[in-house]
């Protein structure tokens, strides 16, 4: 991030002395986060007058209480009754005096300390700041730390992280989509932290189930079906293969003799051995299957705003690797056999047994987890591999990684299953699935239908259909993001596309909202400075609760990247399009006074690029008409 503008431009009553600051106080970012100077302030006097360490104090201020800016509770550092307790909190009240930082200090009980700040100097700092960050990220766009709200504290580390992960010629289902949305912004947050990030997209491509498609390609393929819509057809084929071999089995079961090469599950994991055994024919149909599947999927990917750097997949994992894995295991003595397979047994860590090579002797998830950690970390030698993965897997992921462990790999400690729930009502039995563009398709339909509802506005808008898709991703998105990412959830597109109340639409209606201020006001001048401002012009509830709101934005952003938690990004979105909607008819720019009008509209403008930050966090697109 570029240096910012010198202090020296900063007026005299707005200057703010230097507090002292060591590297033990946690949490505290003075460069990044202008309100923890605020409480660096505050932990400075209470440092002195409880004669305690200032990195002991600094986390127990806090932020958030109703009409109080930051309040610290003397009961965390001294005991007593209310009459020894009013002893600490006299020396504070005593030897308080107004600064840049603080304007006041009371306590209500003695237990308490509630202290507010300078409203002016605050809003002076927050809003200088964000607008320094602004011009920082145009002039370095490439630079994810460049905005405000980011950090460098993972600078010099690199993050591999696995998500999405489709199978191929399978449609993209709910599973997959949640964890593409949340690996996404994982990813974003990391960057936005400091790491630098490799997006990986480990395919299911490679198993029994892909020897049974050759098989039911060979029997119902279609040539210009699979290169109209390659995903769709293959999935075809395979709903129609598999009733074919359950149809099989019925008869089988009912006594009927079929020859065993002539049973579509034999004849599957034949054409599955020659892969495994490279015979040509088998792989160039694979091969081509693949090939053709990514392609559709970029294209999916790309609707959704998102990326990767790496498309890898269980195939690509070497022989070598997995050989090597099961030489270790049971060198480790770490194994035994079950029918001619063999296991890694982890009992003694409640964690049952795992085949690691089946019975004829072909590979298992397993094999290629762990061949492919030793692939990836000999090749990207990561700080820390993150799996994005549906939390089903969990029992997988823990015997993926106490088996590393017990091979004692070096990346055993580096590893992170960040688990989601489950999104009901996408799919149906009996292999009616809705289809992820389908979903989507639905969503931007009615997203467009909404927008035509208003025709003035419809029409200033310069595509229509590409912003309707966009609005259509966003509400699919947050719905999605919208709580814990470890709660299930039901997917219903009628509310997810709605106006009304928390959802997707709501965060990008604000955004327009905010860009629409600048547009009815072309003749306010926009300010290229906070110094060019009245900053007490701006010294209104509304506009501080705002403004509050704006200062969280750093902390909230470090909790969801520490937590992996893009909910706590949706809410604060939400708090703030409420706190703007609430704004909107009383604090105006239009009709106003040339000095109140262009400090609002620079407050408006920079409240816009904070909220369009954190969209672009969450892989949202901000659109400036709707």
């Amino acid at each position: 991030m570029a240096d910012l503008s010198p202090e020296s431009s900063i007026p005299e009553k707005f200057k703010l002395y230097e507090l002292p600051f060591n590297k033990k106080i946690e949490g505290c970012d003075l460069n990044r986060s202008p309100i923890d100077k605020f409480k660096l302030a505050v932990a400075d006097l209470c440092s002195k007058a409880f004669e305690e360490p200032i990195e002991k104090i600094y986390p127990a201020t806090e932020l958030g209480k109703k009409n109080v800016d930051i309040s610290i509770a003397i009961v965390r550092f001294k005991k007593g009754k209310p009459t020894d307790l009013k002893v600490w909190a006299d020396k504070v009240i005593d030897n308080f005096k107004p600064s840049a930082y603080l304007s006041s200090v009371s306590t209500t009980d003695n237990k308490f300390l509630f202290f507010q700040f300078n409203k002016d100097s605050f809003n002076y700092h927050l809003l200088r700041h964000i607008s320094l960050t602004h011009e920082a990220s145009l002039a370095n766009p490439t630079d994810p730390t460049a905005p405000y709200g980011t950090t460098l504290e993972g600078n010099g580390k690199h993050m591999l992280i696995d998500f999405s992960s489709p199978n191929i010629a399978k449609p993209f289902h709910a599973g997959h989509l949640r964890s593409t949305i949340i690996g996404t912004v994982i990813s974003n947050l990391y960057e936005a932290n400091g790491w630098k990030v490799t997006r990986l997209n480990y395919l299911g491509d490679w198993g029994t189930q892909y020897g049974l498609l050759s098989i039911g390609f060979d029997r119902y393929g279609d040539e210009e079906e699979l290169l109209k819509d390659p995903i769709h057809h293959l999935f075809q084929v395979y709903v129609k293969i598999n009733n074919a071999k359950a149809e099989q089995k019925e008869r089988l079961d009912a006594g009927e003799t079929i020859p065993e090469e002539d049973q579509i599950h034999f004849q599957a994991k034949k054409v599955f051995k020659d892969m495994e055994d490279g015979e040509p024919k088998a792989i160039a149909q694979w091969a081509r299957f693949r090939d053709l599947s990514i392609e559709k999927l970029k294209g999916t990917y790309e609707k959704l705003n998102v990326k990767f750097d790496v498309y890898w997949g269980e195939s690509q994992v070497s022989t070598e690797s997995m050989d090597r894995a099961t030489r270790i295991v049971q060198e480790k003595n770490l194994t035994c056999e079950d029918r001619g397979a063999l296991l890694v047994d982890l009992t003694k860590y409640k964690m049952d047994r795992a085949i690691i090579r089946k019975a004829d002797g072909t590979t298992i998830y397993l094999t290629r987890d762990l061949g492919g950690l030793h692939d990836k970390y000999e090749k990207y030698k990561f700080d820390k591999h993150i799996y994005v993965v549906q939390a089903a897997q969990s029992l997988h992921f823990n015997q993926l990684f106490k088996t590393a462990e017990l091979m004692g790999e070096p990346y055993a400690d580096k590893l992170q299953h960040i688990s989601f729930g489950l999104v009901r009502g996408m799919s149906t039995r009996k292999g009616t699935v809705v289809f992820l563009e389908d979903m989507i398709e639905e969503a931007t339909e009615t997203m467009h239908e909404q927008m035509k509802s208003n025709e003035a506005k419809y029409a200033q808008v310069e595509n229509p259909l590409e912003t309707s898709a966009v609005i259509g991703t966003t509400a699919v998105k947050i719905q999605d993001m919208a709580g814990k990412r470890i709660n299930d959830y039901d997917f219903d597109i009628k509310r997810c596309t709605s106006f009304e109340g928390d959802f997707g639409p709501f965060i990008q209606y604000s955004h327009v909202r905010l860009c629409s201020v600048q547009r009815k006001n072309p003749n306010v001048p926009i300010p290229n400075s906070i110094n060019e401002i009245n900053i007490s012009l701006l010294n209104e509830t509304k506009i501080n609760d705002i403004l509050y709101q704006l200062a969280l934005y750093p902390t909230i952003v470090k909790n969801a990247y520490q937590y992996s938690e893009p909910s706590q990004l949706v809410t604060w979105c939400f708090k703030l399009s409420h706190l703007v909607g609430t704004a909107w008819e009383t604090v105006k720019v239009t009709g106003q006074e040339e000095e109140i009008a262009k400090a609002r509209l620079y407050f408006y403008i920079q409240t816009r690029i904070v909220l369009a930050n954190a969209m672009k966090l969450l892989s949202l697109t901000p659109i400036e008409r709707m």
